[in-house]
């Protein structure tokens, strides 16, 4: 806090004419509020009406005003800033002059009385040493300033008031809120999304040719456990591939008893990667952790894989930046492998598009610091698969180099709350050779900076070191990382002849044309054992311009030869855009050539979609790649019914070749009101819940055959999913929910015909599984009015002020605003018994304690709870022992 001096001397040589003259006395008392423009500021100032002026207390003035000013009546000095932190007062009492910035004048006798409060200023002479214009109205008992300039308190207020008009977006501890608890089953039907496609080309090379596929998706429950399934044929509509999986995720840990395992599943299952073996990987096998669901699989990366049907494509972000784009590769999943990780916290989504307008969001946070270290625990993995293989393939399938047999096993032990030591044992096929590794590495946090040693041997005489680090300082952050790799140890993680690796990478926003745009630095040095280097340097800048994120990467190589000439260095280009310009979503990405040997442009995607209504949607897709010298056009219409959805697409390229398409998307679930439902929306992908909207005329939370159904009801999914009105049942299904995330399904109380019926809660919460709907009950209750008159002990009306209402549980369930004259009304409130408080912010703001005393009470014989003055008691403050008065502008508020 800026804090000038005020010093008080103890009776000044000049003031001697000053004593034979007014004398203070309790007649000539006056208690003056302070105003400026429309602003009350302060809790008033003590002040006297002298022989032949008016005079205000200069402690008051400066907690009225918030002043950084010190006055200290022993030494009878003041010193401080006002307003502006290059205008310095100095009042020395003693010497009898005043210094402001380096203007020296003389205290004259009617400039300051000393009266039993402390000093009394004279308001001309205040006014002067302000550069404010300060004029008291003892009619109205008001002390009015004037400024040319808005005063700093008054800028704060005008910040408050905008602040005001912005409502924060509300969160929930969704633990303290009703669940909608529903256990897993032997067997729940399953449900099903389909999509075929037919199409026709002609081309040069194969001339006229008709494909038709299909893929069915479908998820539901068996022996407990959550599955899901994935049978795909080939272009002549003959099955190919069926991929299957059973599997539980708990985020709590309370899977496989004495395991207490997080997440286990069996078939098709993804496993972990290690510091310096083999990547993870997807394939049928086994799997099981007890690891928290939201731990990377690395110390500095991480890796998103999961299902992209055929024709979809996806972006994935990270803290709000486009950091990667993949489209659909025919085997139905995606993969952002060894994605980067920054200290702090790392905000990741993906984006899923498809071809009939959908979108879906999967997000998930991930933690890298002190935090993500776990004092004096255990976590572990285990798993076996045989990678790169389905279920069943009945086709042929093309080789990869991660095919074949591995499984391991890994432990990491919390020393303490700053270190962790960690091992695996792992044994994978690469290239068709078996590799066995066994590593060790330990982590320990370092100030702002997480770090981690890992060593491996692969049991034939080789070894690898490496060490990383991760840090932030300030804004920037930074990411280390160097590795050796000796006597011929090779990892599929790394390039397979590569000896030596160093990495340096910094992230940093910086501000451009006022906008903060962040930028991200790294170097790489490769040495392979051949004797070959290689030199990178890759830079990239990510903006977002009118909703559309855009990110501009530039990649610099030089290599260097151990024998021979070294090619020339490479420059390359590429840009990636998403986001929305009005109605119409743009993805695209281009790619350039700098220097090098294929200089100039080499390859350009652009997709646009425009969703002309809620059910039909546009598509115009452009391409074009330079060493094929081939251009493409596709364009796109889809239609979505209620019950399916229906794409048409055209397609011409510049090397003749034409094509056209229709494909068909729909889904078949059960419904839990009886039988089955056909549906437009992906429904064995997402989560679905089934909403009853009812009166609980009883209370007691239970619905009973004879309480009424409500129609024409609107629900909420969290903070921004609606579903449809409720029907004449009084039932609504809600889907698209995300799988295995808590979410508030609730009713819109603004949707109420009746502004005496009222949500008995703020909503159930429910965890979505893939494929099974849940049914909750909404309850609605009578509600009343709760109203009364706010002020501060003293009698000073409270206005503007927020004042929360608790339930029972102590629960917020409302919050309103005092008006000008400190009335405040709940309203819609249901029946139940209720205390008050006022907002901790608004409570600390105004220095009053936030509990209030009163305690109201709505019900059938009293719907109306009138709690008439209500009062807020001060808050304690504690005085320094040098018995000062101070106050900082940058902190307070009035």
């Amino acid at each position: 806090m800026a804090v000038g001096t005020l010093s008080v001397p103890a009776a000044p040589a000049f003031a001697s004419d000053n004593a034979n003259m007014w004398k203070a006395n309790s007649d000539d008392a006056l208690l003056l509020d302070v105003r400026s423009g429309q602003w009350r500021v302060g809790d008033g100032v003590r002040g006297y009406q002298t022989n032949t002026d008016i005079c205000v207390d200069l402690g008051d003035f400066i907690m009225a005003l918030d002043l950084p000013v010190r006055l200290d009546k022993k030494s009878r000095r003041a010193t401080g800033w006002l307003f502006k932190e290059n205008r310095i007062i100095t009042i020395d009492r003693d010497l009898g002059i005043v210094q402001i910035v380096n203007k020296e004048t003389k205290i004259k006798p009617n400039d300051i009385y000393d009266t039993p409060e402390g000093w009394c200023v004279n308001t001309d002479i205040l006014a002067q040493w302000l550069d404010v214009k300060v004029t008291p109205d003892l009619s109205n008992s008001l002390l009015i300033l004037e400024s040319d300039e808005k005063l700093p308190f008054e800028l704060a207020e005008e910040r408050k008031a905008r602040a005001g008009k912005v409502q924060p977006r509300k969160t929930f501890d969704l633990s303290s809120l009703p669940q909608a608890h529903d256990p897993y089953k032997l067997w729940r039907t399953p449900s099903i999304d389909v999509v075929a496609s037919a199409g026709a080309r002609q081309d040069k090379l194969r001339g006229a040719t008709f494909d038709a596929r299909y893929e069915v998706y479908a998820s539901g429950e068996l022996a407990g456990a959550s599955f899901d399934a994935r049978l795909s044929s080939d272009n002549q509509g003959v099955p190919e591939k069926l991929r299957f999986r059973a599997y539980r995720t708990d985020p709590a840990g309370q899977l496989l008893g004495p395991l207490a395992a997080t997440h286990f599943a069996v078939g098709d299952v993804s496993t972990a990667s290690t510091a310096l073996g083999p990547q993870g990987s997807a394939g049928r096998g086994a799997y099981v952790t007890n690891r928290p669901t939201e731990r990377p699989d690395s110390f500095d990366r991480t890796t998103f894989r999961g299902e992209l049907p055929d024709g979809w494509d996806a972006e994935l972000y990270r803290n709000d930046q486009l950091i990667g784009y993949v489209q659909s590769r025919g085997d139905g999943r995606y993969e952002f492998l060894d994605v980067p990780l920054q200290f702090g916290q790392n905000q990741f989504e993906v984006i899923l598009y498809g071809p009939q307008g959908q979108v879906r969001r999967d997000s998930r946070l991930i933690p890298v610091g002190l935090d993500s270290i776990p004092p004096r625990e255990t976590y572990y993995w285990a798993g076996i698969q045989d990678a790169g293989q389905d279920l069943l393939n009945f086709g042929s399938d093309v080789a990869a180099d991660t095919d074949g047999w591995r499984g391991g096993f890994g432990l990491e032990r919390g020393i303490d709350a700053r270190t962790s030591v960690g091992a695996a044992f792992t044994s994978s096929q690469f290239r068709g050779v078996r590799r066995n590794y066994l590593e060790g590495s330990l982590r320990r946090a370092l100030g702002p900076a997480l770090m981690e040693l890992s060593a491996a041997s692969n049991f034939a005489g080789g070894y690898a070191l490496r060490g990383q680090a991760l840090a932030q300082f300030g804004e920037t952050s930074v990411s280390a990382e160097a590795a050796l790799f000796q006597d011929g140890y090779q990892s599929e993680r790394f390039e397979i002849d590569l000896q030596r690796l160093l990495a340096l990478s910094v992230d940093q926003s910086v501000s451009i044309f006022g906008e903060k745009i962040p930028v991200h630095v790294e170097a790489r040095h490769r040495r392979r054992t051949s004797g070959d280097e290689t030199l990178e340097m890759l830079g990239r800048l990510s903006f977002n311009i009118n909703r559309i994120n855009a990110s501009t990467e530039i990649k610099w190589e030089q290599e260097k030869r151990a024998f021979g000439n070294d090619p020339p260095a490479r420059l390359d280009a590429l840009m990636r855009l998403s986001g929305r310009i009005g109605r119409v979503r743009l993805r695209g990405e281009t790619e350039f050539g700098l220097s090098g040997d294929d200089t100039g442009f080499r390859e350009s995607k652009l997709t646009a979609d425009y969703r002309a209504s809620d059910r039909s949607e546009y598509r115009l897709e452009l391409g074009y790649n330079a060493a094929s010298d081939r251009g493409r056009l596709s364009a796109g219409y889809t239609r979505r019914f209620e019950k399916f959805a229906l794409t048409g697409q055209l397609e011409a390229a510049t090397d003749g070749s034409v094509a056209a398409g229709l494909s068909l998307a729909f889904s078949l679930g059960p419904d839990p009101r009886g039988g089955f439902r056909v549906a437009s929306e992906k429904l064995a992908a997402t989560g679905q819940a089934l909403a009853i909207v009812y009166t609980d005329e009883n209370g007691d939370g239970i619905r009973q055959p004879e309480e009424p159904l409500h129609k024409e009801v609107e629900l909420t999914a969290g903070l921004n999913g609606r579903g449809k009105p409720t029907d004449a049942t009084g039932a609504s299904m809600i889907d698209g929910l995300q799988p295995f995330q808590p979410i508030l399904i609730g009713v819109d109380a603004s949707s109420l015909p009746d502004p005496f019926v009222q949500p008995a809660t703020k909503g159930i919460v429910v965890t979505p599984r893939p494929g099974i709907p849940f049914v909750v009950e909404l309850p609605l209750v009578a509600a009343g009015e709760i109203a009364g008159t706010l002020q501060k002990e003293g009698g000073r009306i409270l206005s503007g002020v927020d004042i929360d209402l608790l339930d029972q549980k102590g629960n917020v369930v409302k919050t309103t605003r005092s008006e000008y004259d400190g009335f405040f009304l709940f309203e819609g409130v249901p029946y139940g018994k209720y205390r008050l408080q006022i907002s901790p912010l608004a409570a600390n703001i105004i220095g009053v304690n936030s509990r209030l005393s009163e305690i109201a009470e709505l019900s059938k014989t009293r719907p109306m709870a009138e709690l008439g003055i209500v009062t807020a008691q001060p808050a304690k403050r504690i005085a320094d022992a040098a018995d000062t008065l101070s106050a900082d502008p940058q902190t307070a508020k009035k």
